[in-house]
């Protein structure tokens, strides 16, 4: 007998259906699974034998051929093993059949997702939040999955989806025996669950702290640079929380990203607050903007909607630091390979942080500093000088001293802060509303023409800048994009010439890397 199980499958972020046909007849006994199936479909032979056993159910050995339609796409994963394992019942008349053991209507009613385990326990998988998004596009209305996957599957509307924890629950669902599916429930009810360093336990570093509001103001990149210890990382760590918070869709485009890498919070299942990565100078290209056999997102994907740190930028190798350039840019990142080119999405924030030196101490007034000029010329070098110029800000972080770590006075925390900031996004949205702009670090030309025209005085400063620091006509319109942030800050409805004065201030590496 010939039974259809319906399934999902991923590409990139993008779902698409894939239909188990399991055929069993007289011959040899055997087990073959077709249509380009990865090593881990291939062992699903095994799960799926013991598993079906282990549940109770005959499994007399037989020709058996599984194929995963289309055959000319390239499928990976355990996710198929539900489905192979319920397509064999039901060819075997073990389920989804009358008493008159005629097929049920119901079994093709429902897309099958998930791992089984030799015991027949259903296990949970990845990617399952963009294939129900994906299902539902396609008028799918009902799915299964496993039940440690319910989490992720509670705010989506539109579908039922039964979680299951064992084979024999996928079973009784099929026969009629359908449980209610997941309770649903409003992502805006969800909280917003946040772990981030407060600025109020930043000692000194006013005019950092300023900077770090202008950054998360506009959604400017900005790269820090001081003397070891003087708090660069935890400045770092500071911005998440003055950010402005996270809309539904954004929530949903993050949570899918984390849900297909595997690194998805079980406890809430949907990532509420802005995320927040630090790669290790040692990552690799790959590690960085995704890729691998399977095409997996990376570092910079992951960091989607919220920031990406890294720190000590020099010590990057410059081949890494380089492919930043396109993404920065473009606000995605393309994985080509052999068998598939994808598309994942990389709008984030960039921070990093550096030394003056390779010491660390050049221009220090309490260490002295041990390199050559030679030295600290390569050590500079490292960063190149088109990479800089999508860098907005360029902040110098000063050393801490004793009366500022030891004083009683309170700093003003993140929540204030994110006040003035929640009021100059506002301000930006309503000015770029029917667009899909919604920061002014992302201004188009046009924009920029528009909205950050400059009185003579703003020019002359400007002219001034742009004819001693030698700068390219990138890091003329991030200076732009920056004074129209300050103005926003300040409430202005032009820009003037001291918002032009102070986003000058913060390009303190054009000069020193040209």
């Amino acid at each position: 007998m010939l039974a259809r199980i319906n399934s999902y499958a991923l590409n990139g972020l993008e779902g698409y259906g894939v239909g188990v046909e399991v055929d069993i007849h007289a011959g040899l006994p055997a087990f073959d699974v077709v249509g380009l199936p990865d090593t881990a479909i291939k062992e699903s032979r095994e799960r799926v034998r013991s598993a079906v056993k282990n549940s109770g159910f005959d499994f007399t050995p037989r020709k058996i051929t599984v194929n995963l339609a289309p055959a000319n796409t390239k499928k990976e994963g355990p996710i198929f093993d539900l489905a192979i394992a319920m397509g064999l019942l039901v060819s075997t008349e073990q389920a989804g059949v009358d008493e008159r053991r005629m097929p049920l209507a119901s079994v093709g009613e429902y897309v099958f997702l998930g791992e089984l385990s030799l015991s027949g326990a259903v296990t949970r998988i990845n990617g399952v939040m963009p294939m129900l998004i994906s299902a539902r596009e396609h008028g799918i209305k009902k799915i299964v999955i496993p039940y440690a996957n319910a989490s992720e599957a509670m705010y989506i509307r539109g579908v039922d989806v039964y979680a299951v924890k064992t084979l024999r629950e996928a079973v009784d669902i099929v026969n009629g025996n359908a449980p209610a599916p997941i309770h649903t429930c409003d992502i805006s009810a969800c909280g917003i669950y946040t772990a981030h360093e407060d600025m109020k336990y930043v000692k000194g570093q006013y005019s950092a702290k300023r900077a770090m509001e202008i950054a998360a103001a506009g959604g400017h990149n900005m790269i820090m640079i001081g003397a070891p210890g003087g708090g660069k990382t935890m400045l770092a760590k500071c911005l998440p929380g003055i950010l402005p918070d996270m809309t539904e869709s954004e929530i949903l485009e993050t949570t899918k990203i984390h849900s297909v890498a595997g690194i998805l919070d079980e406890r809430y299942g949907i990532v509420t607050s802005r995320p927040f990565r630090s790669p290790h100078h040692t990552a690799s290209r790959i590690a960085l903007t995704g890729g691998g056999t399977s095409a997996r997102p990376g570092e910079i994907s992951y960091a989607h909607n919220g920031v990406l740190f890294l720190d000590e930028l020099p010590e990057y190798p410059r081949s890494v630091l380089e492919i930043l350039r396109q993404p920065l840019e473009d606000g995605v990142v393309t994985v080509s390979r052999a068998a598939r080119t994808v598309e994942y999405p990389a709008n984030f924030m960039l921070v990093a942080s550096m030394n003056p030196c390779p010491c660390g101490f050049y221009g220090s007034a309490t260490h002295e500093c041990t390199c050559t000029p030679s030295q600290r010329a390569k050590y500079m070098s490292r960063i190149s000088g088109p990479l800089l110029d999508r860098i907005d800000l360029h902040i110098e972080v000063d050393e801490v001293n004793y009366g500022d770590l030891t004083s009683d006075v309170e700093a003003e925390s993140s929540a204030a802060v994110k006040e003035r900031v929640d009021a100059a996004r506002k301000i930006q949205t309503a000015r770029y509303v029917g667009s899909h702009v919604h920061s002014n670090a992302k201004m188009t030309s046009e924009m920029i023409k528009t909205h950050c025209a400059l009185d003579a005085a703003g020019e002359r400063i400007m002219q001034s800048a742009f004819d001693k620091l030698g700068m390219s006509a990138r890091a003329y319109t991030r200076i732009l994009k920056v004074a129209r942030t300050i103005a926003d800050l300040d409430g202005s409805v032009n820009v003037c010439s001291k918002h032009v004065a102070e986003a000058v201030m913060y390009r303190s590496l054009d000069k020193a890397v040209k």
